[in-house]
C-alpha cells in the first residue's frame, strides 16, 4: 500500500513538471536579434563617448610677432619753394617754331611776373633744366624783384648744327638755395634747311 502511494506521488510530480515546461514562453528569435542590435549600438555609442572624453582639448596660444614692419620709401620729388613763384606771360622774342640756321646766334626773351608771396632775392638763378642747352648760360639775379612786378628774362643762345627739325630748351628760376619755383619757360626753334623745316612743322 505504501509503495503504491509513493508511485502515484512521483507520477503526479512528473506530470506537473512536464506541464510547466510546456507552458513556459518560447523565446522569440526576432526579439533576441533586435536586442542584440540595440545592445551593439549602445556599446558603440558608449565607446565613442569614452573616446571623446579621453581626447584632450587642444589649446592655441597666439605668439606676438616681433618681426620688423616693412617700410616704404616715398618717391623722390623736386623740392618746391612755397614763398616764391613765377608766372609766364608771353614770348617777347623767338616765337615757337622760328627757323634758324646752323650756329646762328640769337637771344631768347620771356616776359614773366613775380606772383608769389616774397620778393625774388638777389642770388636767385635762371638756368637750363631740360632739352638742348643751346650754349645758354645761367643768369644770376642781382637786384630783388618785388611781388607783382613784371620783368623780362633774356638768355643768349646758339642754334645747333647738324640737326634738322624742332629743337627745344627748357629753363627755370630757382632761389639762392637752388630750390626751383614757378613756371618752366621754353624756347622752341626749327633748324636745318628750309625744305626739312617745312616738313617737320606740318601737323
Amino acid at each position: 500500500m505504501k509503495k503504491q502511494t509513493y508511485f502515484i506521488t512521483l507520477l503526479t510530480a512528473g506530470l506537473y513538471l512536464i506541464s510547466c515546461a510546456k507552458n513556459a514562453p518560447t523565446p522569440s528569435a526576432d526579439l533576441d536579434a533586435d536586442a542584440i542590435r540595440t545592445q551593439a549600438v549602445s556599446t558603440f555609442a558608449s565607446s565613442l563617448t569614452e573616446t571623446l572624453a579621453a581626447t584632450p582639448t587642444a589649446l592655441f596660444t597666439l605668439t606676438p610677432d616681433f618681426s620688423p614692419t616693412p617700410t616704404t620709401t616715398p618717391g623722390t620729388t623736386v623740392p618746391q619753394n612755397t614763398c616764391y613763384n613765377l608766372l609766364f606771360i608771353k614770348d617777347v622774342t623767338i616765337p615757337d617754331g622760328t627757323f634758324l640756321k646752323d650756329n646762328e646766334v640769337f637771344t631768347k626773351t620771356w616776359q614773366v611776373q613775380n606772383n608769389g608771396e616774397c620778393a625774388w632775392a638777389p642770388g636767385s638763378t635762371f638756368s637750363h633744366v631740360g632739352g638742348e642747352t643751346l650754349r645758354g648760360k645761367t643768369f644770376v639775379l642781382r637786384d630783388p624783384i618785388p611781388v607783382g612786378a613784371k620783368r623780362e628774362l633774356s638768355i643768349e643762345m646758339v642754334a645747333p648744327a647738324g640737326l634738322n627739325g624742332l629743337v627745344q630748351s627748357s629753363w627755370r628760376m630757382a632761389d639762392a638755395s637752388g630750390v626751383f619755383f614757378g613756371d618752366t619757360l621754353t624756347v622752341n626753334i626749327t633748324v636745318g634747311n628750309n625744305a626739312t623745316a617745312t616738313a617737320t612743322t606740318k601737323p
